[in-house]
């Protein structure tokens, strides 16, 4: 079991000890676990100020604690800027990323013309099409697919089932959940007066580096030009992604998003759950959309929207507290 000392935890977090920990800087923790949960020889957290009735209560070793928070007197305590940054940095040195060794496993179908680096993992039953590159530490789990003249870049975890259609391009440390689909056609058909004639979709998709794209996700090729997810942007399960779509640097996607055709999403923008745009618009960088929000229209960059179709959310809020009052100012009229 991986172990580190209160001091030395203190440093991957930038933190300063407090408390009784502080003449005890020596003592081992073994991971991080919830306040409530947490055990003598385990770390915790707080960054919601809900649960800071547990702090009187916790058996945690130590507490990440903002410097501005109150703690007790008998709690042990690592002060930091941020507590939820600070939590992740050390669930990260004890859960680190699996690292590849070079293992083939004997079901996987590799094309005799793909190019692997020497320490790219391939699981049971992969399938590596013709063409292939994959740079190095790479892992390819269980299951998955990737399709012709793919490019795949070093550090990249590709989890069970998950498919990479031909000619996409993955940046460097990409993680695709299982079953993310990278690559399949986009949604492109025209009338023909009795049937509907489907339009090839012969873009690519293209992975900036530190991408993720959650279990069950899909991001489809273009139809002419390509699909480009920026750097450093997260999706979170279920979200679906359309042809020829942009998505900017370091945005992030709750479960469920939609976003249609040719719409251009700005850097450091937010989508809450279920929020979704129409195709060929242009929302602003850093714009922040509610859950459930249905955008039908450009949004300028930096604003905050709720509803749909989307607005100011100062706005929206107040719509809603009027909706509720309604029925009361109805009544009132109808007398």
């Amino acid at each position: 079991m991986k172990s580190i000392s209160l001091s030395d935890a203190a440093t991957i977090v930038g933190g300063v000890l407090s408390g009784p920990i502080k003449e005890m800087p020596d003592h081992l923790i073994t991971g991080v676990n919830t306040l409530s949960d947490a055990s003598a020889d385990e770390a915790s957290f707080l960054s919601n100020k809900r649960y800071k009735g547990e702090l009187d209560s916790t058996a945690a070793a130590a507490v990440l604690l903002s410097s501005d928070q109150d703690a007790p007197e008998n709690l042990g305590v690592i002060l930091v800027k941020d507590p939820y940054l600070a939590f992740a940095k050390l669930q990260r040195f004890f859960h680190p990323r699996a690292k590849a060794t070079g293992q083939r496993h004997a079901s996987a179908v590799i094309d005799a013309t793909s190019q692997l680096a020497a320490d790219v993992d391939v699981g049971p039953n992969a399938v590596i099409g013709a063409g292939v590159s994959i740079g190095a530490g790479t892992i390819i789990a269980a299951g998955c697919v990737v399709g012709d003249n793919t490019e795949i870049g070093s550090a990249c975890t590709l989890n069970a089932n998950s498919v990479v259609a031909h000619n996409c391009i993955l940046g460097n440390k990409v993680i695709l959940q299982p079953g993310a689909i990278i690559g399949a056609d986009g949604f492109g058909y025209a009338w023909a007066g009795d049937q509907f004639l489907k339009i090839p979709q012969v873009g690519r998709v293209i992975l900036g580096d530190d991408v993720e794209i959650g279990a069950n996700a899909t991001v489809d090729r273009g139809a002419i030009g390509d699909t480009v997810i920026e750097r450093g942007v997260k999706l979170d399960n279920m979200v679906q992604i359309a042809h020829n779509v942009h998505v900017g640097a370091y945005t992030v996607m709750a479960s469920q998003v939609g976003i249609s055709g040719s719409t251009k999403v700005g850097k450091g923008c937010q989508f809450g759950g279920q929020s979704g745009s129409a195709g060929h618009l242009e929302i602003g960088d850093g714009c922040k959309l509610a859950g459930q929000s249905g955008v039908i229209g450009d949004l300028e960059a930096g604003g905050v929207y709720a509803g749909t179709p989307a607005i100011p959310h100062r706005l929206w809020l107040k719509a809603s507290a009027l909706m509720i009052k309604l029925p009361k100012i109805w009544k009132a009229q109808q007398k």
